[in-house]
């Protein structure tokens, strides 16, 4: 080679069809072909059920920590008349001799409604729903440390980084309006999972939740990140993101697919067009006074949950299909299990009463499934004497509207609410159900990733047909 004379370099594309008679070039297109087929699954049906859907959005009320089953809705009788007893291992089919002792449950049970469900009166505004209820006393799952057991409440998985139940249920249906993403989380937990909870993982980036503040901050408080520019006006911000957004078309056309570009692109749109939506939704002040009351909002200690209530309902009436409301860390009760339960329930019952009925009064209860629960129940065993211990192995959550059975229970534990005897439901088949209800089957449901098709339940769940109307 002659100085100043060089070979020209050839870019990676270039050598894969030169080299090895082009054999390079071929698997290249084929890998192409794979990534983009798998980003053109971003919404697999086009925002179109696989079948008829029974409800188009979801409110998950989520109670951080891990309310008590056997004092709330699932009454022992049994376990009142032993308690201060050993559990024998034998009684519940654990191959241990001593369980621990028993504690009984010092709140009263009444039946309810024509389909007399069982509720403690630590509820005594919810019981007045009791006939839009489908409890679930069968309910298991694994892991009985928070962070595993949030992670696959929320994900389904908890040894891999895995999307979130919103995450995917924004993937098979999108958003129903063009200027609110599809999954909202209102004061989302920052601990045990944290964003994991509600991220999209491996799916395009547009389908991960849009959080709005945290559990521990007052949602009177929250605010969502950098929705407002104070430095640019309107026209300013539309000049500066038609820019940004030529380059990412740029960029995007020059990669031929990347669901990373993809989503940023959407998400500055969406992020754009939220600026004029977004903070009407979240204002409170164009609600009645009755409305407020209805939801405890201005008084305490129903305030705080009450804002999030009508939040969610006006979320879901402006067209997000999932939206999660979440209580602070405070239902994990290790001593005091009573003294707890009081204080929490008094913060959400008249709440989500108040949801129910104001759903319902809209017209809107038929067509959204709000579901309450967590990540496990508490044990029939004490711990630090008057205190419940986490327990995965059988726990209640319930259902309403949205295409349930309403008045019923479904399943049951043992004499002690220890594990389930009848019509199990593990987590795997609890979220196969939620898809179901929207019209979407979880075996279809799938993302290609890192060479395998992936969904929300893994190769796990079946639908619980049992609990619809």
């Amino acid at each position: 080679m002659k100085c100043n004379e060089f070979e020209p370099v050839w870019n990676r594309r270039e050598m894969l069809r030169t080299s090895a008679c082009g054999l390079g070039q071929i698997a290249l297109a084929s890998m192409l072909s794979e990534s983009a087929s798998a980003f053109s699954g971003a919404h697999p049906t086009d925002g179109t059920p696989h079948f008829a859907p029974r409800a188009k959005r979801i409110i998950f009320l989520f109670m951080w920590g891990g309310p008590s089953h056997v004092d709330l809705f699932d009454p022992k009788p049994e376990l009142n008349a032993r308690a201060g007893q050993q559990l024998s291992g034998s009684s519940v089919g654990v191959n241990r001799e001593n369980m621990g002792e028993l504690l009984g449950s010092p709140f009263q049970f009444q039946q309810h409604g024509e389909g007399g469900v069982w509720i403690s009166e630590l509820f005594p505004e919810l019981s007045q729903h009791a006939d839009r209820l489908c409890v679930l006393r069968s309910l298991h799952t694994e892991g009985s440390a928070h962070g595993e057991a949030l992670l696959r409440l929320h994900t389904g998985q908890a040894n891999l980084v895995r999307p979130s139940v919103g995450a995917w249920v924004s993937y098979g249906l999108g958003s129903e309006s063009a200027n609110l993403p599809a999954f909202i989380t209102i004061s989302p937990p920052r601990g045990h999972g944290g964003v994991q909870n509600y991220g999209s993982a491996f799916l395009p980036a547009a389908h991960q939740g849009t959080a709005i503040g945290s559990a521990e901050t007052p949602v009177s408080q929250a605010v969502v990140s950098n929705l407002r520019n104070p430095r640019l006006n309107t026209d300013q911000q539309r000049r500066q993101v038609d820019l940004i957004q030529s380059l990412n078309q740029s960029h995007l056309r020059q990669s031929v697919t990347d669901p990373t570009i993809e989503g940023l692109i959407s998400n500055y749109e969406l992020a754009f067009r939220m600026q004029s939506t977004m903070p009407q939704v979240m204002g409170l002040d164009d609600e009645t006074p009755a409305t407020h009351e209805m939801y405890g909002i201005g008084e305490e200690p129903t305030d705080n949950f009450g804002r999030q209530c009508l939040l969610a309902r006006k979320f879901a009436e402006n067209g997000v299909r999932y939206i999660q409301v979440s209580t602070d860390y405070t239902w994990d009760h290790h001593q005091k299990v009573q003294e707890g339960l009081v204080g929490e329930c008094a913060k959400v019952d008249r709440p989500i009463s108040g949801l129910l009925a104001d759903l319902d009064q809209r017209g809107l209860l038929d067509d959204t499934l709000v579901v309450w629960g967590a990540e496990f129940g508490r044990t029939p065993m004490a711990e630090n004497k008057d205190g419940r211990n986490h327990h995965p192995q059988g726990f209640t959550m319930w259902m309403a509207g949205g295409g349930v059975r309403g008045g019923m229970t479904y399943g049951s534990t043992d004499d002690f609410g220890y594990a389930p005897v009848e019509n199990p439901v593990h987590m795997h088949d609890l979220h196969a159900t939620l898809l179901h209800l929207l019209g979407l089957d979880h075996e279809k449901l799938t993302y290609t990733h890192a060479g395998r098709n992936f969904r929300l339940t893994d190769v796990y769940g079946n639908v619980v047909h049992d609990i619809m109307a």
